[in-house]
């Protein structure tokens, strides 16, 4: 074997894919520090529609983890409720938003251990019936931030990124792997011990005018982080340290969730398919940037159920690894 194939060995063995994403981390630390906003519109805009749409492939050669693939039609049918009610904020629909991420984050649970499809049906109506019982849909509660709000974002790109790591080294018992995790947690730490006032460049005005449609995030964040109720004001959101620290820590999460699924590419192997699908993933692509380019805010609303429609149809993989870590750390405790 001559050095050059050695170092690939190496490269893209499992410690090598740890190592390269803790780069990958620091790398997204930095330039959230330097360019917080516009590192989130970037990453969203480009990294974004083609993460929905390999993953989404690779799930369907995976079956969705799923024992029937035919379960993916609730999610599909949530997720078209959600994004009508979204383009129509003064639709009923739009008043059970959080209901329809609820029942379908417990459905995902639910199709996991039951197979009769009418049972399947009628505790996730159950959920459903509950959500409404105890209010999941009113805007600023509990259950309705963190279902309506944080599930889709924050807690789909940090939380079960973390998560995927974590079982990755229990898994293979990887001391790499569990170094990768602690400083994926130490850098979303570090936005909220070294907090500079004057560090970095400004927000631009093109910047303020597209991150307008993802304020609820740091409105909700700023208040979870113990630091107040946010003015939803320029001022507030854009330029107060405390704000900036929340919007580098949301820029990090999201980018580096993105690099992180191309960095394991030939582990996962969700490039191995056909040419003519991998064609139109690229056109899509390709097609789902123009629009972002053409306008921020066309490109997130056309792009808004493709997006949605990834984060359901991973809760199925979300719950195995949750229960993945459970097994591991149950097996380690034993021996």
């Amino acid at each position: 074997m001559n050095t050059s194939t050695s170092f690939t060995s190496k490269l893209t063995s499992a410690d090598g894919i740890n190592y390269i994403n803790i780069g990958l981390m620091l790398f997204s630390l930095t330039v959230a520090y330097i360019l917080p906003f516009e590192l989130f519109l970037f990453s969203y805009a480009v990294l974004g529609p083609l993460h929905y749409l390999t993953e989404i492939s690779w799930l369907d050669n995976k079956n969705y983890f799923l024992k029937s693939k035919s379960d993916i039609w609730l999610f599909i049918l949530l997720v078209v409720f959600i994004t009508i009610g979204i383009f129509d904020s003064k639709s009923k629909i739009n008043l059970l938003i959080g209901s329809f991420l609820f029942s379908g984050f417990i459905y995902a649970l639910i199709i996991l251990y039951v197979e009769k499809l009418g049972i399947k049906l009628i505790l996730v109506f159950l959920a459903f019936i509950a959500s409404l019982i105890f209010n999941f849909n009113k805007y600023p509660e509990f259950p309705f931030v963190l279902f309506a709000v944080w599930l889709p974002t924050i807690i789909h790109v940090y939380l079960f990124t973390g998560a995927f790591i974590l079982f990755g080294a229990l898994k293979s018992r990887s001391k790499s792997g569990i170094i990768s995790l602690v400083i994926f947690i130490a850098c979303a730490f570090t936005f909220f011990i070294f907090m500079p006032e004057h560090f970095g460049l400004s927000v631009t005005d093109y910047g303020k005018q597209s991150y307008s449609l993802f304020r609820v995030l740091n409105i909700t964040l700023y208040k979870l982080f113990g630091f107040g109720n946010m003015q939803i004001n320029d001022a507030a959101l854009y330029f107060g340290p405390k704000a900036i620290a929340i919007m580098r820590f949301i820029a990090f999460a999201y980018t580096y969730h993105y690099l992180n699924w191309f960095s394991k590419t030939t582990i996962i192997k969700w490039n191995q398919i056909s040419k003519k699908r991998m064609t139109i993933i690229i056109v899509l692509w390709i097609l789902s940037v123009a629009l972002y380019l053409f306008s921020y805010k066309i490109g997130f609303y056309a792009l808004f159920l493709m997006s949605m429609l990834h984060v359901f149809l991973e809760f199925p993989l979300n719950h195995h690894t949750f229960i993945g870590i459970g097994k591991e750390i149950k097996s380690m405790v034993q021996k």
